[in-house]
Formats: C-alpha cells, structure tokens, sequence
C-alpha cells in the first residue's frame, strides 16, 4: 500500500524524549530513528512501527509512549492488557462483536480508535498478561496492515499506527543481556528475544516485533534528576510553584541515599513514594498558609 511519507527531525525527536525519560538515552535516540526511517516509506503494508519497550517497572517505559505520542502531535489510545485476559471476551473489547451476539452494534475499542484516527499510537501496556487470542487478532493488525471490526467485517487499516507494547518479563536476565551486548544490537536482538520466549512471549508475536527496547535501571545522578522533576510535579500538584533555584542539593542527595538503600529493585515509583513522606506534609502546611511560592 502506497501512503504519504512523513519526514522526522530524529535528532530534536530523541532530544526531546531524552529530557522527559531520564536515563534512558540510547533508547530515546534508537527509537527517534527508527521512526524517522519508517515514517518516511511510500510502500508499506504494516504499521509504521511495532516496538517492545521491555525493562524493570517504574523506568519510564509507559511515560515514554505517552510523551511519543505528544511530541508526534498524535493521539494515543493506552490499554492495560492485563484488563484482555479473559478469552474471547476481552477480544470482543477489543476488536468489537460477531453478528447476533450482545454489543454487537458497537465498534470495539481498538477498531473504533483506529476507525475514527488512523495515525494513533497505540500503547499496550504488560503485554504479555493479555490472553492469546487477544495476542492472535494483533498479529494481522501487524503483519497484514489491517484489522478486521467484528460486528461488520469491515477491515480498518493499521498503516498509519505506532504499535507500543511494554513488559516487565525477563527483566533481569535482560538487564545483564544488554549490558553484555551494548554495541551489538543484532545479537541483543537475537538474545533478548530468547530470554523473553523463556518468559511466555509467543514466538509468533516476537516475530512481528520491529525492534527490542530494553531499560535500564535507574542509578546515580539520574536519581537526583528524575527527582528534581517529581519535585516540581509534586509542588504544582499542590498548586504551588517553586522558586528559581529552590530546590536545595542535600534534598536530592538524601533521595539519592534512600534510593540507593532499595538497591537494583528501586524505580522512580519507589522515589515518588519517599517524597510524599519527605515533604506532601510541608506542602499542605504552606497551601493552607496562603503561600504560593516555595523552596525546599
């Protein structure tokens, strides 16, 4: 199928996602280029893309298909997989149902997003929790450029579609797989889609997949980063604002030290849980007094 080329800028792509999704780089930067050199096709009978974003929770993986999303000027559809888990039923949800049967007046979540916004991002959130028929309806959504809407058989096509799925699966044996092969990433490719068919993916499904993203934990400096960024969320969470340079160092650094303590296991959920305890209190204090510019 011929469709209209668009042309990327990958280097302001990548910087972009970069600032957003500490600690991730190398990920930002390959994803951006792999969707400048996608998007730019005339000939394409699959979607734009269909990556795996796989790693351990709270790395960012989520936060970086909805920031995809808004810095392509796309809509994203975010489905929670491990919500599909139960047979033809969470098919119906999802691709709509047969003649006769009940719902089957209405479009399915999927076909009708993709009915209404051809060029969404669609971010499949845990995968594999998913049940395998759910599995097996992507497979033509990925492989044939369409997907069929159950209710009137009408095929909506997937062309135009980003296809992100996220996984917290194999997460340790990937860790040590892409540090092992850091500037190979065929082998990467090759290895990080053993350890992943060792944790339950199908082989059909890991077949269709473009490219392996794998996250990294997060560690030192990019603790007090990814930090100073959920402090200024917290504050203005708060409907407060923070004053310039008003976040004082020994803040971070004690994060740092916290987060330091969890060991590999600690994610940025584990840091958002430490400033609520570290300063949610003080906030509402200041709230409460009529302040509206704070440091800590």
């Amino acid at each position: 199928e011929e469709v209209e080329p668009t042309f990327i800028d990958a280097k302001r792509l990548g910087r972009s996602l970069k600032q957003a999704i500490i600690g991730q780089d190398q990920v930002c930067e390959d994803l951006a280029a792999q969707i400048r050199r996608r998007s730019a096709l005339k000939q394409r009978g699959k979607p734009v893309g269909v990556f795996l974003l796989a790693g351990p929770p709270g790395t960012g993986k989520t936060y970086l298909g909805k920031r995809l999303a808004a810095e392509l000027g796309r809509k994203l559809l975010h489905l929670d997989m491990s919500q599909f888990s139960r047979g033809s039923a969470a098919s119906t949800q999802l691709f709509g149902s047969t003649k006769g049967y009940v719902g089957s007046d209405s479009y399915g979540r999927l076909t009708a997003a993709l009915r209404d916004v051809p060029d969404t991002v669609v971010l499949l959130d845990e995968f594999e929790k998913a049940h395998p028929e759910v599995h097996k309806n992507f497979l033509t959504a990925w492989n044939d450029g369409f997907i069929t809407e159950a209710s009137d058989g009408k095929q909506i096509p997937t062309t135009l579609s980003i296809f992100l799925l996220t996984t917290n699966a194999a997460t340790e044996s990937l860790q040590e797989l892409s540090a092992q092969f850091e500037h190979d990433s065929d082998e990467l490719r090759r290895v990080a889609t053993h350890a992943l068919r060792e944790a339950g993916f199908a082989p059909e499904v890991l077949n269709r997949i473009d490219r392996i993203f794998v996250f990294k934990p997060i560690s030192g400096l990019d603790v007090a980063r990814v930090g100073a960024l959920e402090i200024e969320r917290m504050i203005q969470g708060y409907g407060l604002k923070v004053a310039e340079r008003g976040i004082d160092p020994t803040v971070l650094l004690d994060l740092m030290k916290r987060h330091g303590k969890l060991g590999a296991a600690g994610s940025s959920r584990d840091l958002v849980r430490a400033l609520e305890e570290m300063i949610a209190d003080s906030l509402i204090s200041a709230r409460q007094k009529g302040v509206t510019c704070i440091s800590l």
